[in-house]
């Protein structure tokens, strides 16, 4: 049983939620963002090609993003509370199973299939319960929650690597299973927001006419009616369909670059041990890109739309510079403002999500938008591989994720004049209703 979200505590046991959702986003986004390190062990542990070992991290993502609906609508008909402890297991049954090795194939259904189940069914309910206990500070949640992706991310590349080194491949897969089964205790301590409900249900106690048959007993028992279905027919509205196909053209950027980013510094002579420092330079102003920007929203300057414009201009500006480097410096400083603006998105870009929906049909909304943004995800690397390939310079991909970001900040500025339009249209159809009677007086006895 959900909870209506008409009040939402902004704070209290919210931040108890806040910081579990972060350890989730840790377990989960950053286990998947590291799996690289496996790649060559299992390449050669099988003997297989590297497009057929890629496979395994392909059905990961692809199931993260398919399996999102499900999670959202399991979370619309119980709790997130139980969606999240079922992801859990099924993160650990992933590892747990793929340390058997059986086969390639083997691989593919648990650290693939299962490892991406897993990872949806705990990041999607994890993300969806901060923005219902938060209405007012949600920006600031929301980044806060996100964050835990970068601060793993950064500190779990050295401790996979040293995990492969102790204790290969297979026992590296163990461990992390059993670190994942983390995931089920921040489920347990993300509680349903049942006050309100105890709440609707002392009110329906009251307003209950005497002599109507209903028991006080009846009434106690029978929980409020809430939103419990899922709600497809989002597909049907602009704003949502709009915001949409601005995630479509996001996600074909935002897996470009750290893509390129290492073939580029390698083109440009810089050596491999620098390179390294590219991407956890990359970690470290996401994270504190994540953080600002949550801070800065929650203060309520800016609308959270005109924002996230702002971020994904700053974003396509910096990579169309990015390229412009010659030298491990200046490939630096445009990899860290690409890094920081990158972050300001994510922090803000959920919330936007629950501005254009509203909250009644937000764990719905969240899960459409992941499973279509994911087209974005499968079509941006491989039209970027190929622009690569026909210019003969990794430049190309940063220029076309530039173009694409430009061309989705569009959609936005749509969105945004759409949202404009109607709250005028909203505000003239309010007219006040005129008085018949003589005095004001009198008018305000009729309104009693």
């Amino acid at each position: 049983m959900q909870a209506k979200d008409s009040n939402p505590p902004d704070g209290g046991y919210g931040w108890v939620v806040v910081v579990s959702a972060f350890m989730v986003m840790g377990l989960t986004a950053a286990v998947l963002k590291t799996f690289g390190l496996f790649f060559v062990e299992i390449q050669q542990h099988f003997g297989e090609l590297a497009s057929t070992t890629s496979w395994i991290t392909s059905v990961t993502i692809a199931i993260f993003h398919l399996g999102a609906p499900v999670a959202s609508s399991l979370c619309v008909r119980y709790t997130h509370r139980a969606v999240v402890i079922t992801g859990g297991l099924l993160a650990f049954s992933g590892m747990a199973l793929g340390f058997l090795g059986l086969n390639i194939v083997w691989m593919y259904a648990t650290t693939g299939f299962l490892q991406g189940l897993g990872i949806s069914f705990s990041w999607t309910p994890a993300i969806s319960i901060v923005s219902h206990y938060f209405s007012k500070k949600r920006a600031l949640a929301n980044a806060i929650a996100s964050a835990g992706e970068c601060a793993f991310a950064f500190t779990f590349g050295p401790f996979f690597q040293w995990l492969i080194s102790q204790y290969g491949w297979k026992g590296a897969l163990l461990i992390i299973g059993g670190i994942q089964l983390n995931i089920c205790v921040c489920g347990i301590l993300m509680r349903p927001l049942a006050s309100s409900c105890l709440l609707e249900a002392n009110h329906s106690e009251i307003e209950t006419p005497p002599g109507s048959g209903a028991s006080r007993i009846d009434k106690e028992d029978k929980p409020p009616i809430t939103h419990k279905t899922f709600n497809w027919m989002l597909v049907r509205q602009p704003e949502f369909v709009l915001y949409a196909i601005f995630g479509i053209l996001a996600a074909m950027s935002f897996f470009v670059p750290p893509l390129f980013l290492v073939p580029l510094s390698h083109s440009l002579g810089i050596d491999e041990s620098w390179t390294a420092s590219l991407l956890s330079i990359l970690a470290m102003v996401d994270f504190a890109g994540r953080l600002l920007c949550g801070w800065y929203a929650n203060l309520h300057v800016t609308k959270t739309v005109h924002l996230l414009t702002m971020t994904i201009t700053l974003i396509s500006t910096s990579l169309m510079l990015l390229p412009l480097a010659n030298n491990y410096l200046s490939l630096a400083i445009f990899t860290g403002f690409y890094g920081f603006f990158f972050g300001t998105t994510v922090a803000v870009h959920i919330t936007v999500l629950a501005d254009v929906v509203g909250m009644p049909d937000f764990d719905s909304a969240l899960g459409l938008f992941m499973l279509i943004r994911s087209t974005g995800g499968f079509v941006g690397p491989p039209l970027a591989g190929l622009i690569v390939d026909v210019a003969g310079d990794y430049r190309a991909g940063f220029y076309m994720a530039g173009a694409t970001l430009v061309l989705s900040a569009g959609f936005l500025v749509t969105l945004d004049q759409l949202q404009q339009r109607k709250e005028r249209g909203s505000q003239t159809n309010i007219k006040p209703e005129k008085s018949t009677l003589p005095y004001p007086s009198l008018h305000l006895l009729k309104l009693q």
